[in-house]
Order: C-alpha cells, then sequence, then structure tokens
C-alpha cells in the first residue's frame, strides 16, 4: 500500500507473515502543557498504524524547538509525553531528530508490524457496509474557543481525555470483527476523511448528522461564532462531492469540517456485524463509539458524501 489512495500510512511486505506498516505525523501545540502537547502528538502519530490495523513498535521523534525562547526542559517534558503514549502501545522510542524553530512542533515516525494478508486500507467499503465512528469530534473549535477562554474546565478536560487516548483499543477490538475499511478521523475532519474513503472504494458515504458523536460544548462554540482556520479548506476539499439532505444551520454544519489531532476510527463493518462491534467497543471503554452512517452504491461520481 503506497499512497494512490491517501491512506493512513504505507505498508511493505517484508515475508510472507510480516509486513512493515509506516508513518509519520507532527503538530504545532494545541495546550500549553508540555506533557501533554507529548502525548497527544504521539497518539496521534501511532494511530496511523492503527489504522492500517498493525502493531506499533518503533517510534523516531520528529522534532522543532526554539532553543533560544524556551528552556530544554520543556522539550524533556514534551518527549516524556511521548514516551508516556509510546510505552502504553507497546513500542519503543529509538531516536529522532531536532531542528531550531520559532515555532515547537512535534510529532513521530512510526514504524508497526501487519499481517500481509489482514491489514485495512480506506478503499475496502463495500454497499451495505455500517459506518461505526469510535470517538467524538469538535477538538479543532474547542482548542480555538478556549483561547477565548469560552470553554469550561470539565469540556477541555473531556477534550483533552479524547486526544490522549490510543486507539489501541479500538484497533484490538476491531479485529475480531468483518472490517472492509478504516481510516483515523484527523485533520481533514469528519467530510474530509469519509470523502477519502468514499473515493478510494467507490462508493457512497451516508452520514446521519443526528448521530454523530460530538464533543461537549463543541457545537455551542460553533454557534457562538468560533470557527478553525482549516474548516474552510476541508468544506472546499469536499464540496463538489457532498450533498445536504437536511435544513441544518451553517454553524451546525461546520463540526463535518472540523479538523480533528488523534481522532477516532472510522470504519466500515458488515451490516450483520454492526450492532456487535458497537456493543464490543463500549464494553471495552469505548462509550461514545456510534453508527453514524452506511455505504451505499455509487450512483454517480460527483456525489460520493450524502448527509442525511
Amino acid at each position: 500500500m503506497g499512497f494512490n489512495t491517501s491512506d493512513d500510512a504505507g505498508v511493505y511486505r517484508l515475508t510472507d507473515e510480516i509486513a512493515l506498516v509506516s508513518t509519520a505525523d507532527f503538530i504545532t501545540p494545541p495546550v500549553n502543557d508540555p506533557f501533554v502537547y507529548g502525548q497527544i502528538a504521539a497518539a496521534n502519530a501511532i494511530s496511523d498504524v492503527y489504522a492500517m490495523g498493525g502493531r506499533p513498535i518503533t517510534c523516531l521523534n520528529l522534532v522543532a524547538f526554539p532553543s533560544g525562547k524556551l528552556p530544554p526542559e520543556v522539550l524533556h517534558r514534551i518527549v516524556a509525553g511521548a514516551v508516556d503514549k509510546i510505552t502504553e502501545a507497546g513500542a519503543v522510542l529509538i531516536g529522532g531528530h531536532t531542528i531550531e524553530d520559532d515555532e515547537p512542533k512535534f510529532g513521530l515516525a512510526v514504524n508497526g508490524i501487519v499481517h500481509p494478508d489482514k491489514f485495512w486500507t480506506n478503499a475496502g467499503a463495500r454497499p451495505g457496509d455500517v459506518l461505526v465512528l469510535t470517538k467524538p469530534i469538535g477538538s479543532g473549535v474547542i482548542f480555538n474557543a478556549n483561547i477565548k477562554n469560552w470553554v469550561s474546565e470539565e469540556a477541555l478536560a473531556e477534550c483533552i481525555a479524547h486526544l490522549t487516548a490510543l486507539n489501541r483499543v479500538a484497533c484490538e477490538t476491531m479485529q475480531r470483527f468483518d472490517i472492509h475499511a478504516v481510516t483515523d478521523v484527523t485533520g481533514f475532519g469528519l467530510a474530509g476523511h469519509s470523502y477519502e474513503v468514499a473515493r478510494a472504494s467507490g462508493v457512497l458515504l451516508t452520514i446521519n448528522m443526528d448521530r454523530l458523536p460530538v464533543m461537549r460544548e463543541a457545537l455551542e462554540m460553533y454557534r457562538r461564532g468560533v470557527n478553525t482556520g482549516v474548516n474552510p479548506h476541508n468544506r472546499r476539499m469536499v464540496a463538489d462531492f457532498l450533498q445536504m439532505a437536511g435544513d441544518w444551520p451553517t454553524w451546525q454544519q461546520e463540526i463535518l469540517y472540523d479538523p480533528q489531532t488523534s481522532g477516532g476510527l472510522l470504519a466500515a463493518v458488515a451490516p450483520e456485524e454492526a450492532d456487535a462491534l458497537v456493543d464490543a467497543l463500549r464494553a471495552a471503554g469505548l462509550e461514545h463509539t456510534c453508527r453514524i452512517g452506511e455505504a451505499m452504491p455509487l450512483a454517480e461520481e460527483t456525489m460520493l458524501l450524502r448527509i442525511v
């Protein structure tokens, strides 16, 4: 698997039993706490391996740091937060590289392993499949609204808890089911990543707006006029391929384009296993897991997403 369908990671066959899953991701700080920043950045990068059905094994730090502006202790805490999540994932940190920059940037290059015949892609969704999402959306607007001090402490804490949670449990639980396609929902938002699945799979994805799991206060922030700089890009990305079949206010529609960091897994599962998958994921602690839509036959190439 290369980059031809904009998948979450590359997959390279090593033997008949082992394939290498390779990816990289880094982000600017969404929070002020350097340890939490490291946790979020690491969980975000490692998630790409889980989205392919793989098991992470090694990580390399990718660091840009303003050493003339911030003390080294800040960088130490960022790395400590990353190591916390790397260790939780069962992987190891084996090195990395640092450059000087005006703004901190941190992430990981991650290698994982998977059976060459059992990895997931974003290209396998079939008509009739049910779409299941494992984490709520809305972190982009929550962080932007927090800059204005509009978000409650409880809502911010819940948002951070979602972002620092690995997708390991989701991946391991889903491996027991008939999963046809997977991606993780990150910077392109739910609409953008769903579009990639629909385009790669050659299906129409129907998403039910009323079923979407949304972080506390995220819709309220959009209603109050908060937005992100990425939302307009994500909206333009899918504009020619998306149909709104309901009359939702513009501020509510924005949740579809909200850029996620360390978001959940979006899976297309065989319909006869959908309820059991949702029950299993919730029983494993992923209580916000929801059925959010379904895949349908593609009627025309210019409509890949339908919001109902």
